[in-house]
């Protein structure tokens, strides 16, 4: 890896050599190299010759400097992904080095030891992982920086199958400066907000260049490792678990670019994607299936589904039987194909829905067992029926979410008697939406309502008021999912749910779907209203209670974790997160949000998906074991009053900070906040008033994003180090990091938090706003939480436990500082700017753009910013 980035960032500098700019390496060069020794030697001198070197540049070379160490971290977190593939590679050919502790036929393996080969079978048949794409905000990078990006991972693949100093390796490097100078070329900043169908599409972009295929293959690599070589002789173990959501398209709650007539072409693009894949898919396999009929008979029930749609489509039956003589299982999968191709078209011909197509596929699976072909039944034809039980016709499951006070405003409106508003009308149509969604592609397309901020069980009731409002009896499915977010709602929601569930529409629903409920948990809003600390203790606490209740009520209870990529929306490894929950929350299903720059880091690279997949599901499988739930039980228990410690004590200093006088508008003085909402990052608003003169009316993806641009990354670890000073007792501290699963996670999240700060950058960021109060509490409480981690973790740095990563961020480090210092020039000229002309400037807008750049380094330095 280090080769490929000593490479890449050569021809980097050989693309600034040779653009035509004077001087341009040699300044970039002289910035790197005095960030650098500013970080090596840690003095106060050697920092201010890196930040004189940044104010002496002029504004245009700043600007070219900028994009220059952005480009610099798109390679090198090529190179790291690249690597990473590499590995899984390379493990995956040599047995017994694959990393079996978190894989699914590991944590079955285990299962099976600890409940029984008949329970754990069961278990396994009922696993579901369900990830939901969100368009939240937070994806810096433009779609044609991605793609560039993409482009180079293909051409160092070639590199790496070229011989050294070889006439191919020459080729591919020649054609990899060729694509770094595109990457240096295109502009790095979208010039407008992405629509939401844009969203769409650009999340389409994942499902066809990896999901689509990518799945079986996950399925198939379990049932290998779970059956040996029986794995395609015979019906497999594994079942189809993944399940996609979507939220784009269908996620309105603040943003009113999200509408009725969105939703539908959201549900569209999706199926004409599926469907166009599943014709690919039938007519590859269909062409491969070169099965003679004299050793590979057909069965009656084959005969009998060519014979019906030769019949139906005699001109294109003609055409196959000619191609395909003698060859009847490859001409009825190529029938299939075509069929598929009508139902995307809606012309004659089309499938009912995916259970017509899954049936046609089994019996071609049967015909081919009878006739002793078991491997092409269980191979090729097996992945087709995974992907369509995975994927139906619809792709991804698209959800509705609405806030709740939208809802009790339209059903105010529409039981006054008075003309309703043009909001309000807008929301019924919603659900004829819904209605239009389910007609043309069945339930599962459409039909999860997601209730943002639920404070009461009349807030889920009201979404099927509303439905009646605007259909009559005829209204669609509906699964109502509330949202707790805040740290009371989340303590109400017990008895919220329980009131619920007595709901004549949710008895019924329920009736239906085998007694199951889904209840979804925000952790990006909680963390903000309580702190992280006891926004993590408030989850936990939520999820026991919640998952008691269900377990006593014999409801099948799924719990969906609004969780984003920065540790203070909830992020970090998912894996880890799962072990760490509740007995019985989890019971074998996982669902959680997925967005922005998290969906192309865990899915935007085949190998990478396979291992983040089997990664999660080993964990969904495990958490329910009787060991693990055990050991977070009595965890829980045991160190039930330090948890009640940490909590009091990390609530009283988060609110020390965020509930001092002025604290909103010195949070938007000190931090980019302001200019974040510029970036054309989605279509949705970065806050939902017009100020912020109050914190409620900020959404939590730029309150985090901002802390990550000024290098403090409060809003992950803030108020754990007086949590743990309250606590006091180093012993049983570290004694509650060893067995305590929720500490443990939440320390080494906070550790790798820390390790992305940097306080000597983070100082000049709080010295721009007036406020030495408040500047002095975030400090103090930085290096408290800093000493306590690293006492916990061990060692003398943070991530001593964890050399690999230590060094990873010890080296990106110098660089980030780099574009800090740049942004800090930036933001210095247009506060002092605002304070003497509120208007503004000409030289505003060229030093907003310095600064725009710079946030998007910064989050390609920094990845987990969202």
């Amino acid at each position: 890896m280090r080769s490929d980035v000593r490479m890449l960032g050569g021809l980097l500098g050989q693309i600034l050599r040779e653009s035509g700019e004077d001087g341009l390496f040699e300044d970039v060069e002289r910035l790197r190299l005095a960030t650098i020794q500013a970080f090596d030697e840690e003095t106060s001198e050697a920092f201010d010759r890196a930040a004189a070197i940044a104010e002496s540049f002029s504004i245009a070379r700043a600007d070219q400097v900028a994009r220059a160490f952005t480009c610099y971290f798109h390679l090198v977190n090529l190179a790291e992904e690249h690597q990473r593939v590499r590995v899984l590679r390379e493990r995956a050919g040599q047995p017994g080095r694959e990393d079996a502790a978190d894989t699914v036929a590991s944590a079955y393996a285990r299962l099976k030891t600890e409940v029984g080969d008949d329970e754990a079978r069961r278990r396994l048949e009922e696993l579901r992982f369900h990830p939901v794409f969100t368009a939240h905000p937070t994806e810096a990078r433009r779609r044609a920086v991605s793609s560039s990006i993409r482009r180079l991972s293909e051409l160092l693949t070639q590199h790496d199958a070229a011989s050294t100093g070889g006439a191919e390796a020459q080729r591919a490097q020649r054609r990899m400066l060729e694509e770094i100078g595109t990457l240096w070329r295109t502009a790095p900043l979208r010039a407008q907000k992405p629509s939401p169908t844009d969203e769409v599409r650009t999340v389409m972009g994942v499902f066809d260049e990896t999901l689509f295929t990518t799945v079986p293959h996950v399925y198939r690599r379990i049932d290998d490792a779970l059956r040996g070589d029986e794995s395609g002789a015979s019906a497999p173990v594994v079942p189809a678990f993944v399940r996609v959501g979507s939220w784009v398209g269908g996620d309105r709650d603040g943003n009113p670019f999200v509408t009725a007539s969105v939703t539908r072409e959201a549900a569209q693009i999706a199926s004409d994607h599926v469907l166009r894949g599943l014709e690919r898919a039938l007519d590859r396999i269909g062409r491969t299936l070169t099965l003679d009929a004299e050793d590979t008979p057909p069965s009656a029930a084959v005969l009998a589904l060519w014979e019906a749609f030769a019949e139906a489509e005699p001109s294109i039956a003609s055409d196959l039987a000619a191609r395909s003589p003698g060859e009847p299982h490859r001409r009825v999968l190529l029938a299939f194909a075509r069929r598929v191709a009508a139902t995307r078209t809606r012309t004659d011909g089309a499938y009912g829905g995916p259970e017509e197509l899954l049936d046609d596929l089994r019996t071609v699976q049967r015909s081919l067992v009878e006739a002793g072909a078991n491997r092409h039944a269980f191979g090729g034809v097996q992945h087709l029926i995974w992907q369509v039980e995975s994927y139906g016709f619809h792709l991804t499951e698209l959800e509705v979410r609405q806030h709740s006070q939208v809802h009790a405003k339209a059903l105010a409106e529409l039981e006054s008697g008075e003309p309703v508003s043009t909001q309000t009308e807008e929301v019924l149509e919603v659900f004829r939406a819904i209605a239009d969604i389910q007609r043309e592609h069945g339930p599962r397309a459409a039909g999860r309502y997601v209730v943002s901020f639920t404070q009461a069980a009349s807030d889920l009731a009201a979404v099927h008021r509303l439905a009646r409002h605007a259909l009559g009896d005829d209204v669609p499915v509906l699964d109502v999912v509330p949202l707790f977010e805040t740290f009371a709602d989340l303590q109400a929601a017990p008895g919220i749910l329980a009131e619920v569930v007595a709901f004549p529409e949710f008895r019924a629903r329920m009736a239906e779907t085998g007694n199951r409920l889904e209840v979804m948990l925000g952790y990006s809003d909680s963390s903000k209203d309580v702190g992280p600390v006891a926004a993590n203790l408030a989850l936990y606490e939520a999820q026991e209670k919640i998952a008691q209740w269900a377990r006593e009520s014999g409801i099948a209870l799924t719990l969906f974790h609004g969780r984003g990529g920065a540790l203070g929306r909830g992020g970090g490894p998912a894996n880890s997160a799962i072990l760490a929950q509740p007995p019985h929350s989890v019971d074998g299903r996982f669902k959680l949000t997925e967005q922005g720059e998290v969906i192309f880091a865990r899915y935007g690279e085949p190998a990478i998906a396979m291992r983040h997949i089997d990664q999660v599901a080993a964990a969904t499988l495990l958490a329910s074991s009787p060991t693990v739930e055990e050991r977070t039980s009595s965890a829980a228990a045991r160190y039930a009053e330090v948890a009640a410690v940490m909590d009091v004590a990390s609530r009283e200093r988060f609110f020390s900070l965020v509930k001092a006088d002025g604290f909103a508008p010195w949070f938007a003085t000190v931090t980019p906040m302001e200019e974040i909402g510029l970036l054309a990052l989605g279509s949705r608003p970065a806050r939902r008033g017009l100020s912020v003169e109050s914190l409620e009316d900020l959404r939590a993806i730029p309150w985090v994003f901002a802390w990550t641009q000024a290098r403090i990354n409060l809003a992950g670890w803030f108020g754990l180090g007086t949590a743990l000073q309250a606590v006091g007792d180093e012993e049983l501290l570290a004694e509650a990091y060893r067995e305590w699963p929720l500490l443990r996670t939440m320390i080494d999240n906070v550790a790798m938090s820390l390790a992305k700060t940097d306080e000597r950058i983070a100082r000049q960021y709080l010295a721009l706003g007036d406020r030495d109060d408040l500047a002095a509490l975030v400090l103090d409480e930085l290096s408290l939480t800093r000493e306590w981690v690293i006492r916990l973790t061990g060692g003398e740095r943070l991530l001593e436990n964890k050399p690999i990563l230590q060094r990873a961020v010890q080296l990106r480090t110098p660089y980030v500082d780099a574009l800090s210092l740049l942004q800090l020039r930036a933001l210095r000229a247009l506060r002092s700017s605002a304070a003497e002309s509120p208007e503004g400037s000409g030289a505003d807008e060229e030093q907003r753009r310095l600064l725009l750049l710079s946030v998007s380094g910064v989050a390609a330095g920094l990845q987990n910013t969202g």
